[in-house]
């Protein structure tokens, strides 16, 4: 428990997720990777409340945090409309290639049923009124980050963000459908402008106080600036794509080294930076075979 009614579960390098209680009813974050996974963290929740859970809040589109919706039975599924787009246009494909890179969260793949749509799809924000003693959840689009559709949950009775993957907190970044030099400037800017307390990330610790919240954006930043920055200059200099991969292993190592997926995730990052140099904006589709070239390329 964070605050009274506000819940999260954390597990070292694999996606958080969290509840909020209304009045009579409850609000979740993430669905898990499958149904199975999510029915385990609904029971460890049932522990502190019985409401019917009557909204699903799905950060963005990625498969590990989407394809156990149909675990909250009844509940309304909201997302931002880019988040729409993104599951019609490569939600089958980034299913196959998670599911490939990292089959530990499919806990019994088969209980998948489908990809998972939003029932409430918005632009930029969404309220949710969680009665006269909640006060309301605040839903927001605050630019392209980790993925063109993240959002956030802000809940200002308890001073909470829950921030999905655009900070993540001792855990490595994931970068590689991500938009770096948006991530790293407004969209992070503007998640400081909520008055945290709490912090809910993607991945990793839940953090505690505004010093530590500001912190935790703060180390967010550095990340991709780092490894903007690394993969700049050997770009710049027509290097290799290899020579970039190293350079920012070399870069981010001694101070992000030990975290969890820091070594999983390096290669897609440098994959997307190294793209985006390229004029290639809008992030290409990552595929299974995709994924199985650019671990050989960038590890030759």
């Amino acid at each position: 428990m964070i605050a009274e009614g506000v819940y999260a579960l954390t597990a070292e390098g694999d996606p958080n997720v969290g509840a909020i209680e209304g009045d009579d009813f409850l609000v979740c974050f993430e669905a898990r990777a499958t149904p199975t996974a999510a029915r385990d963290w609904l029971r460890m929740l049932r522990q502190f409340s019985d409401k019917p859970i009557r909204y699903l809040v799905l950060t963005h589109y990625h498969a590990v945090r989407v394809l156990g919706a149909s675990a909250f039975e009844g509940a309304v599924v909201v997302a931002s409309r880019a988040t729409h787009r993104l599951i019609a246009e490569r939600g089958l494909q980034d299913w196959a290639s998670e599911y490939g890179r990292m089959p530990r969260l499919f806990a019994d793949p088969d209980s998948i049923p489908g990809l998972t749509w939003p029932d409430i799809a918005f632009d930029n924000r969404l309220d949710i009124d969680l009665g006269p003693r909640r006060g309301r959840l605040e839903l927001h689009f605050c630019g392209r980050g980790h993925t063109a559709g993240d959002i956030v949950g802000w809940y200002p009775e308890a001073n909470t963000l829950f921030a999905g993957d655009l900070v993540e907190s001792q855990a490595a970044l994931y970068t590689g459908d991500a938009f770096h030099t948006d991530w790293m400037t407004d969209t992070l800017n503007r998640l400081k402008e909520f008055p945290s307390e709490h912090l809910v990330g993607g991945r990793g610790a839940v953090v505690h106080g505004a010093a530590a919240c500001d912190a935790a954006i703060e180390q967010t930043r550095d990340f991709l600036q780092v490894t903007l920055r690394e993969v700049r200059e050997v770009h710049r200099q027509r290097g290799t794509i290899q020579h970039a991969f190293h350079a920012v292993q070399r870069a981010l190592g001694p101070r992000y080294g030990h975290w969890p997926i820091f070594e999983h995730c390096l290669p897609f990052n440098v994959q997307r930076v190294w793209d985006e140099l390229d004029g290639i904006d809008w992030p290409r589709i990552w595929t299974a075979d995709r994924d199985r070239e650019v671990w050989a390329s960038l590890q030759a």
